[in-house]
């Protein structure tokens, strides 16, 4: 399934966002919401609730071969802020994956960020932060399906499955390297946990997501 290329044709859809100073925040899960977000399927159903895990309440995701994701249209200036925050915490990994091939596209988390073509949507671009199965922290590799979309290793392997973990990327600086050039205002901010290449399963948790300055 060409998962990553369903992004690419995100379009007029309401900017919900919220903005507090140099902070906007794009998923409030801890509040309880889930306002703006709306759902794709690829390969049958992931399920997303919002549960306590620990007595904190964030979106819980389970796929057992199946990949769909949750995403908001958003309109993030990334010069002003270009700092992604977001958390999550894996219940396991999908051993024995290669997820350079189409065959291995599969994660039990991943956060995207992507750049709208506008017309020209061959030219959108998106940026992958994945929780990786088996590729170095920080790795980098073109998406199995396009060209047009980059994976980021951020966190890999089984070493802290079950801890909630706080991440924060330079997204600005991370289009710089990946594509060779400057980007312009981020246009999406997706989630997805997807199993339905290596047909098998995962849980994971995601936290609130937000930009903000330096």
């Amino acid at each position: 399934m060409k998962k990553t290329r369903y992004w690419f044709t995100l379009c007029c859809l309401p900017l919900l966002t919220w903005a507090v100073g140099e902070r906007i925040d794009i998923a409030r899960f801890s509040q309880g919401e889930l306002n703006g977000w709306q759902t794709r399927e690829f390969a049958g159903e992931t399920r997303y609730v919002l549960e306590r895990s620990a007595g904190r309440l964030a979106l819980h995701a389970e796929s057992s071969s199946a990949a769909s994701g949750l995403y908001r249209k958003v309109k993030i200036d990334l010069g002003k802020t270009p700092i992604l925050h977001w958390s999550w915490k894996i219940e396991n990994v999908l051993a024995g994956t290669d997820e350079r091939t189409r065959a291995g596209d599969d994660y039990p988390a991943r956060v995207y960020v992507v750049f709208s073509g506008g017309l020209a949507f061959w030219r959108t671009r998106a940026i992958n932060y994945v929780w990786s199965n088996r590729q170095p922290v920080d790795s980098r590799w073109p998406n199995a399906f396009t060209g047009n979309a980059r994976m980021i290793a951020v966190q890999s392997g089984p070493g802290r499955v079950g801890v909630w973990v706080e991440e924060r990327r330079d997204v600005r600086e991370d289009y710089r390297r990946l594509f060779g050039a400057e980007p312009g205002n981020a246009d999406a901010v997706a989630i997805m946990t997807d199993t339905d290449n290596t047909g098998t399963a995962a849980s994971a948790w995601y936290g609130d997501i937000w930009f903000s300055a330096e």
